[in-house]
């Protein structure tokens, strides 16, 4: 078990704002809030998602994201990248997001968390930022920060350790996979992540097993 990381704010929906996307708004507007705060397994209490199809559910049910990665930002940025503008529930220290290894999990206040998947960039999140060319920036530098999923539902705070209580010997990280599946599929990645899957070691998304199974499937026809 490595030493814990700290939760440094927690962070839920200020306000749904108009969006000019297909929903027409956006919950991106994040921002912390004091005191316990509810973890079901579709998120925080009082949370929600406007663009359910895209966001959101039992496998993103809660988004971390780093103050080492946001302060990297920052730096490159030019301004500070406080807990919530990425649209994070979790601003954590001291416990990796971005090179969290998929399926681990994670002991946050009384909640259990798994760690499932990247934060894939999108346009609604480009225009939350108003940063050229966002999209392509954010993946390109691969500090996505991680999903997780409810496994024990509990109550979290800002100061709560965040205890890493189980890391799956597969080893693929969340930038592992999302530079994978960006660049069009790995199959040692793939191959890995379903092995493990198949094992019972880690429970993947439908998502990254499909797109797993297609990396595969390319590969073999290159053969």
């Amino acid at each position: 078990m490595t030493s814990p990381g700290t939760v440094l704010a927690v962070c839920r929906v200020a306000q749904l704002v108009p969006d000019p996307g297909s929903v027409g708004v956006t919950a991106i507007d994040k921002r912390p809030v004091d005191g316990p705060v509810k973890v079901r397994p579709l998120g925080l209490y009082a949370d929600v998602q406007a663009d359910r199809d895209h966001h959101g559910g039992p496998e993103q049910a809660v988004y971390a994201y780093s103050a080492e990665d946001a302060g990297w930002w920052s730096a490159e940025l030019g301004y500070d990248v406080v807990p919530g503008l990425f649209g994070e529930n979790l601003r954590t220290h001291g416990v990796e997001t971005s090179d969290a290894v998929i399926g681990e999990r994670w002991r946050v206040g009384t909640a259990l968390l798994e760690v499932t998947d990247a934060r894939t960039p999108c346009a609604t999140f480009a225009r939350r930022l108003g940063e050229e060319k966002w999209v392509r920036r954010f993946t390109e530098a691969n500090r996505t920060g991680c999903y997780l999923r409810v496994l024990t539902p509990g109550v979290v705070q800002a100061g709560d350790d965040v205890v890493v209580e189980h890391r799956p010997e597969h080893g693929v990280r969340i930038s592992d996979w999302f530079r994978a599946s960006s660049g069009g599929g790995d199959p040692e990645v793939a191959r890995a992540l379903l092995d493990a899957h198949a094992q019972g070691a880690v429970r993947l998304t439908d998502e990254i097993e499909e797109k797993a199974q297609k990396a595969l499937a390319r590969a073999a026809a290159r053969e």
